[in-house]
């Protein structure tokens, strides 16, 4: 038996086009003499379709989808499909699988167990299904658990029992730095329970903030790895099987070498901003090229995404612009191959000043003016936007989103953020791996294309004289390891200070990460990287009155905290770094 993987790039919602793509898919299958072809969850609507799902003209071309490929596949003796579809009967909707084969759809399958945690939410537009039983397919009994019916033992438990021969599971699962490990660890102990071989069939490509890495496998029944699919690029691959007396084993096949850690994150970042420009029809894409590292690691990303002719990079002046950085900008540029231009910001912010003179007389300079600068550099790159059709991209890294260290409808302006889930720590870190490597699939140019001196000098947002981040914030591997125990491992007060950190910096970092939740809200999409990303994974109240207590506190609140807005949301930061 010979049974093809289709691991394939759908776009959400686009029910036709994705079926299209997978008739072409099979027909490639076929070529090769394949018996069957497997596509991931929820193939045919893209995953995840979140409330698409609770329209019922969606529900019922879904169903129509089904039913048109089964008609287009009933002339020839070609393999069958097991394709993921939003499914509707009996006013409920469900998370299928279909089986098309001989020109009808001879058997669906539910999706079991629902995930209702992290980015997932899909108690909120699917019914639970029964637990399975297998799917004969001539002859062979194939158990089908979708997803993360694999994450508990009952559902694969129940199709061993009911005679399973082998387990296929049809995958929507985004990328995030510990995935990978997670999911060979619980295909593992599944195969281990049921003692039946596994194929494990992932979706690949971007959808908003999710990016889903592929890397499609198989175990053996002894959990051997005979064949490992590559991550971030569509394949259609054919695995050849044998039945003998302990069941049905997969020869060996394509082991591809796996990306890692920040290979891994560059990868995700470049996927993810290239299919949210060309799934959303944007031509090309304009950003602000200041001189910092992080405009310039979303210029190579961009770059290796797009491909140079389609990214617009501008430096936009004022007079705390140091040489130092217009140099630094333009031998990035250089580097890239990029579209490169310089806008003075100079008589905008003069305007905003005279416009304001009357009613600021007397006052100080100070957050006001800076942020001026930062707004007027997010409206120049707006026009931009407005009149040549490219996409913003806007360049926040985690540690400033997380403590606000940037400015609403300034530098946070933009359609999309590829850097938006790294921390400042993993910028500089991923920075130096793009000089030294190309990506696979990267469409950039191989060498230093980020400057060495942006890597090595300090950060700046360059707003006045002689201005560091570190003026306002604390060295970026003290805050970006506070902010990790606060954000991703939701750590206390107490444990933070036993790693060693200072009380009142925690302290001062955990009111920042509160207070600018508003700013969060208001951001542009991003590429998920992390387990916990701001959005789909951490939802927090914006009006949010509580602080962790610690020993070394009366109470654990400062005086006036509670019940005194203006004290709760009193020290913000703004600025426009990088």
């Amino acid at each position: 038996m010979k049974i093809a993987i289709a691991q394939l790039n759908p776009t959400v919602g686009a029910l036709e086009a994705n079926a299209a793509k997978a008739l072409e898919a099979r027909r490639e299958a076929q070529r090769l003499g394949a018996d069957l072809i497997v596509f991931p969850e929820l193939y045919l609507a893209g995953y995840p379709p979140e409330d698409l799902v609770l329209k019922p003209s969606f529900q019922e071309a879904s169903r129509r989808c089904v039913m048109d490929l089964a008609s287009k596949t009933a002339e020839d003796d070609g393999p069958g499909m097991l394709i993921g579809t939003v499914w509707p009967e009996e006013a409920k909707v469900y998370n299928a699988v279909a089986l098309i084969d001989g020109g009808e759809v001879s058997a669906l399958r539910f999706k079991a167990e629902l995930p209702n945690y992290g980015v997932f939410d899909e108690k909120r537009v699917f019914a639970a299904g029964p637990m399975p039983g297998p799917i004969n397919f001539r002859g062979v009994r194939l158990g089908v658990p979708i997803c993360e019916d694999i994450w508990i033992e009952d559902v694969v438990e129940c199709l061993s029992e009911c005679g399973a021969e082998l387990i296929i599971v049809p995958n929507g699962s985004p990328f995030d730095w510990a995935k990978p490990d997670l999911r060979i660890n619980i295909a593992v102990a599944r195969v281990t329970e049921s003692d039946l071989p596994l194929i494990y069939v992932n979706q690949v490509g971007g959808q908003d903030e999710l990016v889903f890495d592929g890397a499609s496998f198989v175990l053996n029944a002894d959990c051997h790895l005979a064949v490992q699919l590559p991550g971030w690029e569509e394949v259609v691959q054919v695995t050849e099987w044998e039945k003998g007396p302990e069941g049905w084993r997969c020869r060996q096949g394509e082991r591809a070498v796996l990306s890692q850690d920040d290979a891994a994150a560059y990868e995700a970042c470049v996927l993810g901003l290239r299919d949210y420009v060309d799934k959303n029809g944007f031509p090309s894409v304009v950003m602000g090229l200041s001189g910092g590292i992080d405009s310039a690691l979303v210029a190579a990303m961009a770059v290796d995404a797009l491909g140079a002719e389609r990214v617009h990079c501008v430096m936009l002046p004022y007079r705390y612009t140091s040489d130092e950085s217009l140099t630094d900008a333009k031998a990035c540029a250089e580097a890239l191959g990029v579209r490169y231009d310089t806008v003075p910001i100079a008589p905008a912010v003069e305007g905003f000043g005279l416009a304001l003179g009357e009613l600021f007389s007397g006052l100080d300079e100070g957050v006001t003016e800076e942020n001026i600068q930062s707004r007027a550099r997010g409206v120049i790159l707006m026009a931009l936007s407005n009149k040549f059709g490219s996409m913003v991209l806007t360049t926040g890294n985690k540690s400033e989103m997380s403590v606000g260290y940037a400015t609403l409808y300034g530098d946070m302006n933009g359609g999309f953020n590829p850097i938006k889930d790294l921390y400042k720590t993993e910028v500089y870190r991923i920075s130096e791996w793009r000089n030294e490597h190309v990506p696979n699939g990267g469409m950039g140019p191989a060498g230093i294309v980020i400057p060495k001196n942006i890597i090595t000098k300090a950060p700046t947002a360059e707003l006045r004289e002689n201005q560091t981040d570190q003026d306002s914030l604390p060295p970026y591997d003290v805050l970006d390891d506070i902010l990790s125990c606060l954000v991703e491992k939701e750590m206390g007060v107490s444990d933070i200070v036993e790693r060693g950190h200072d009380i009142e910096t925690i302290k001062r970092v955990e009111r920042l990460l509160y207070v600018s939740e508003y700013k969060r809200r208001q951001a542009a999409p991003g590429v998920k990287i992390s387990a916990r990303n701001f959005g789909r994974d951490r939802r927090y109240p914006i009006t949010n009155g509580y602080r962790d207590a610690h020993p070394a506190d009366d109470s654990g609140v400062s005086e006036g905290e509670v019940g005194s807005v203006p004290k709760l949301v009193q020290p913000r930061i703004e600025g426009d770094p990088g």
